[in-house]
């Protein structure tokens, strides 16, 4: 995009987008481009690149479809964090719900948009986001619950038993209520299986559950994982 006589490069806000829908790239793209300050300068319609184009391309903001086929969308912001620290992702959803406002926060995201909110509030929470501050839009605020003087969560309702978990843990149980064998999951978290074993005996003493088909109807039911 062209950027306007008062805006230097620095203050650009570089945006990543990643969604397997060409409609909304591309009316992002448009609107981005009437936006002075904010600057397309990736796509990709999966996220199992994006690791690599974002120490490549280096972006401010990263916009994250969260419900597209492929790899799991908080594995990769745990992956972006260590790889790529001066991204920040913005998770984008078309289907709101308070259990991955509660991952979002836990894994290292900084903010939470619906598809459903007018482009000016998408580009409002890219703009908070990219200031350091995070960024909950309007229908997610809704949804969720939150106060919206204070749109920072804590990380989850205080009732949830999901706060009880790290994120790690928190990916593995997302990965088991998929139906992930121990050797899959060992593979994408890079540890051993025996570690995976550790982490899911822990998870089920936290929660207060058995066995591996107890915990996959947990993650189900707390809509972790889509049916």
């Amino acid at each position: 995009m062209k950027v306007g006589m008062m805006m230097t490069a620095e203050e650009t806000i570089t945006v990543f987008c990643v969604d397997d829908h060409a409609f909304l790239i591309e009316g992002l793209r448009s609107r981005f481009e009437k936006e002075n300050g904010i600057e397309l300068v990736g796509t990709l319609p999966s996220a199992d690149r994006l690791v690599d184009e974002a120490e490549r391309v280096r972006p401010k903001v990263v916009l994250l479809d969260i419900e597209m086929p492929g790899r799991d969308p908080f594995e990769i912001i745990d992956e972006l964090r260590k790889t790529c620290p001066q991204c920040r992702v913005i998770l984008l959803s078309a289907f709101v719900r308070h259990s991955y406002l509660d991952l979002a926060v836990k894994m290292g995201a900084w903010g939470y948009v619906s598809k459903r909110d007018a482009p000016a509030a998408i580009i409002d929470a890219i703009k908070q986001v990219a200031a350091g501050r995070f960024a909950f839009s309007p229908e997610v605020i809704s949804r969720c619950g939150l106060d919206p003087n204070r749109p920072m969560p804590s990380g989850g309702k205080p009732e949830s038993r999901l706060n009880r978990l790290t994120p790690r843990e928190l990916q593995i149980l997302r990965m088991i209520g998929r139906g992930m064998p121990r050797h899959e999951i060992a593979n994408a978290i890079h540890r051993s299986p025996k570690t995976v074993d550790a982490h899911r005996s822990s998870i089920m003493e936290k929660l207060g559950l058995h066995d591996r088909v107890d915990l996959a109807r947990f993650a189900i039911r707390e809509g972790l994982v889509e049916i």
